[in-house]
């Protein structure tokens, strides 16, 4: 009788370890495809503005460049703040002076449309033209003079020139630390960024009539 108890003790033992077992490891994939250990996208406050951005892109005839857009909205911004765009600086006015993000975005397409227009007048590459949206049109007269291809190099040695002109202005903040210095007129890394964030968006934000950009022309 002891032993017939013993091994109905036993065996119950057994399952409840099984099923404990059981418990755990169904909790545990349970997590992994929770939304909460998703990792949360990059460009989720860009994206938002996306359906704005293309619209605006559109009065231009440009839509198929609202990736490129997106992208040098993220850069700017991340999609944060009322000037999501940064373009208060290229409309002449100071630094976060626009507030109102759609004003953000007009500004910002009509600056984008500027230098992709004058990029294509003097025939330099698109990632000049991105460039140009952080270095300003200049950096195009600048390339155009120098093979007419950006790169690194070319961005330094053209922030450098305006470093001297302005030596009082561009000391980024002071900061000798600071990645940009002595280079401290825009960011000569800006067109490789924007050109990463392009190929992330690529698969997540599509757009119909999409156009090469990323190429050396345009």
């Amino acid at each position: 009788m002891k032993k017939r108890k013993r091994k109905k003790f036993k065996t119950f033992f057994e399952l409840f370890i099984l099923f404990c077992a059981l418990a755990m490891f169904q909790n545990y994939f349970q997590k992994q495809g929770s939304p909460l250990l998703v990792e949360k996208d990059p460009f989720a406050d860009v994206k938002k503005y996306q359906p704005l951005i293309h619209d605006e892109l559109a009065k231009y005839h440009l839509e198929g460049h609202t990736t490129v857009v997106v992208a040098l909205m993220q850069q700017e911004s991340r999609g944060k703040g009322g000037d999501p765009m940064q373009a208060s600086e290229s409309a002449g006015l100071a630094r976060n002076t626009i507030t109102d993000p759609q004003k953000s975005i007009q500004v910002g397409v009509k600056h984008f449309q500027r230098v992709l227009s004058y990029g294509n007048k003097k025939k330099v590459d698109f990632q000049t033209v991105i460039q140009s949206y952080n270095m300003g049109i200049g950096y195009i007269d600048f390339v155009a003079a120098h093979s007419g291809k950006h790169s690194e190099a070319l961005a330094k040695e053209f922030s450098l020139q305006r470093v001297k002109e302005k030596p009082t202005i561009y000391t980024c903040g002071g900061n000798k630390n600071n990645f940009r210095y002595p280079y401290c007129y825009g960011d000569f890394t800006y067109s490789t960024k924007v050109t990463k964030n392009i190929q992330m968006l690529a698969d997540s934000v599509p757009v119909t009539g999409e156009e090469k950009t990323t190429g050396e022309s345009f």
